[in-house]
């Protein structure tokens, strides 16, 4: 195979040496430099729109897979990069890039896995360097495991800046430009497609842009399908981003370009949005290369999980992708990856769309127009109105309506009555608050104090007293360090129950139950005891768990006097529901959530002669499944 030989390229003076410099911001409508706002009249004197659409063609390329797995504390299995490519198949993403085939053995048994997949949206990814500057196509190791790995698409990272090549290979411009062109001749001419990561293109162009085109011009030559510019160190700002990009059209017309970007600055969302939209009005095509939640070295890549909703919602430029779908694929990558979800990411966080100041929650229940830019359920997600110290009586109301409490088509009488309701709900939360507890996270204890103000509520259990102590078991050393002995902690609690799984609607027993628990610690004793008592007069309780336990001191500066807030998460299986506790004694504050958890439970099936709560339901109609345990229950 011949050589591809590029023809003789004019450096600037010291362009091998120079490092990149940033470019100037864009000049404001005044004539200044600097950042400007432009006006409507400003906008429509040019003929355009706020909302003009963008027709450039976008393929999306996910490399979750590779770039992802380089953010610290990231480490996939081969059977984690299957899910999750099945996933993103599904969802309908372009190209999924799965690994370097040539750099470690779990990508190498990743591919020999894949070949089994049957994708029907997406073509699999190989991702791989550039040969050797010594060695040739046929004799390099890295471009022979790429087809090895039997991928349909193949991706190469070359340097397309002369700094990098000069400091990081060692090689020559013209040696760098022959590696370029012979490694995409050598892939190609195997019938594959093919893409050149150029690498550091951007900082590259601003340096020497007559050598970073070269680099370009080398691989569309050899044959490329498409060129990814790459903002490697991701120290680029939008308007530099638009302009190269725009520049790189015009010298390749027709060329499907791509952009990859890092978010160091904050702005890979931004800079890859600018880059789609430099394109729009070419006949250049977009790959835009990003991760699934942002993952990535350092400071993450750009997000896809924001980049598709601004593509496809704001610039209105046609994917292939389930826009409903986007949220459960964010957080299903998340618990693949074992990553804590980032509640506040735009578009599918938890909290994208969630309301907590009275003022906007009363805005939302009027119009949701009026806080939320889009509607949430076209990406998956739904509105939350969270209950604070900085709520009003609209976000208890809502909650109310939520849980279904409060009837959508509820009188003016039963509506009146709920507000009464909301405001003492609302006083107490935030004296709550001061306190220390916080009731965002812990929804489910917001809904235990809706319950208790309905008329005739009753709890289906109290507790009357408990004591913990803690001890040795197994006898002291001389020295009194322990030796050997195991510690001990023993919990006794007094609760009076009401009903019990016995009880019908004309009778309704309370009865005193005394009951011992031992545990590793004092909370897990309590938790013993407590389980010990409710499980045998409730049932219902026999498959529910502690799920989590969190602790966090509030006032540090008071040291063993602090606050402390204790957050419990219980599970039955499928659902889960968080309570709140908060005091001085880490104990107290502990046994006050693992109550309320457990009372969250009962409450949904209370017995008739203690179900003031059930005034919302119709006759005979059972608890909606979603909102309880399926228990048929009785209106007063």
């Amino acid at each position: 195979m011949e050589a591809y030989v590029a023809p003789p390229v004019r450096l600037h003076a010291a362009a091998a040496t120079a490092k990149p410099q940033a470019m100037v911001p864009p000049t404001s409508p005044t004539g200044g430099s600097g950042s400007s706002v432009t006006t409507a009249a400003t906008i429509a004197a040019k003929g355009t729109t706020l909302d003009a659409p963008c027709d450039t063609r976008v393929l999306l390329y996910d490399t979750t897979l590779r770039d992802g797995t380089q953010q610290e504390g990231i480490s996939l299995s081969v059977m984690d990069k299957l899910r999750i490519v099945e996933k993103l198949d599904q969802f309908g993403v372009d190209y999924i890039e799965g690994g370097w085939p040539g750099s470690n053995a779990k990508d190498a048994e990743f591919f020999d896995r894949a070949a089994g997949l049957s994708l029907r949206n997406a073509r699999l990814v190989a991702f791989g360097s550039t040969r050797h500057k010594s060695a040739t196509p046929h004799s390099d190791a890295n471009l022979a495991a790429l087809l090895d790995s039997g991928a349909p698409v193949l991706t190469l990272v070359g340097k397309a800046c002369s700094y990098q090549v000069r400091v990081v290979l060692g090689a020559t411009p013209q040696e760098n430009l022959d590696m370029i062109s012979s490694s995409v001749a050598y892939l190609k001419a195997a019938r594959r497609e093919v893409m050149l990561d150029a690498e550091h293109f951007f900082d590259g162009y601003k340096a020497d842009p007559a050598y970073s085109l070269e680099c370009v011009a080398a691989a569309v030559t050899a044959g490329v399908d498409a060129v990814v510019l790459c903002d490697t160190n991701g120290g680029c700002t939008p308007w530099e981003v638009g302009a190269i990009t725009a520049a790189v059209g015009a010298a390749f017309p027709g060329l499907c370009l791509g952009i990859h970007c890092h978010n160091d600055c904050g702005m890979a969302v931004a800079n890859s949005v600018a880059a789609v939209r430099a394109l729009s009005g070419t006949t250049c095509a977009c790959v835009v290369q990003g991760t699934i939640n942002g993952y990535g070295e350092r400071t993450g890549n750009a997000n896809l999980t924001t980049i598709i909703p601004v593509l496809d919602l704001k610039l209105g430029v046609p994917l292939r992708v389930t826009m409903t779908s986007l949220t459960s694929v964010s957080r299903f990558v998340d618990e693949v990856a074992n990553v804590p979800h980032v509640g506040g990411a735009p578009f599918v966080g938890a909290s994208a769309f969630a309301h907590k100041g009275g003022i906007h929650v009363a805005a939302v229940l009027k119009d949701a127009d009026t806080y939320q830019h889009v509607d949430p359920a076209v990406v998956g997600n739904s509105t939350r109105v969270l209950v604070s110290e900085l709520s009003g009586r609209g976000n208890l109301l809502s909650k109310a309506r939520e849980l279904g409490l409060l009837r959508e088509n509820a009188s003016a009488a039963e509506v009146d009555a709920w507000g009464v309701r909301a405001r003492k709900v609302l006083e107490q939360v935030k004296a709550l608050e001061h306190a220390g507890c916080t009731f965002e996270a812990a929804e489910a204890s917001v809904e235990l104090m809706l319950r208790r103000t309905a008329d005739g509520y009753r709890s289906p259990f109290s507790m009357l007293d408990f004591s913990v102590l803690t001890g040795l078991r197994g006898g002291t050393c001389s020295d009194g360090s322990g030796g050997n002995a195991d510690a001990v902690t023993r919990a006794t609690i007094k609760l009076e129950l009401v009903g019990g799984d016995g009880a019908n609607s004309d009778a309704c027993p309370v009865r005193v139950c005394l009951e011992v628990g031992e545990g590793n610690g004092p909370v897990d004793a309590v938790n013993a005891a407590l389980q010990r008592a409710l499980h045998g007069a409730y049932a219902v309780l026999g498959s529910v768990f502690l799920s989590d336990y969190k602790v966090r001191i509030l006032d540090a500066e008071r040291a063993t006097a602090a606050t402390t807030r204790v957050m419990v998460e219980m599970c039955d299986g499928p659902r889960s529901w968080t309570t709140v506790g908060a005091h001085p004694n880490i104990i107290v504050a502990s046994v006050q959530a693992l109550l309320d958890g457990y009372e969250y439970v009962l409450a949904r099936r209370m017995p008739e002669c203690a179900r003031g709560y059930v005034d919302v339901f119709e006759e005979d109609e059972a608890v909606p499944d979603g909102a309880g345990l399926g228990m048929p229950v009785t209106a007063r």
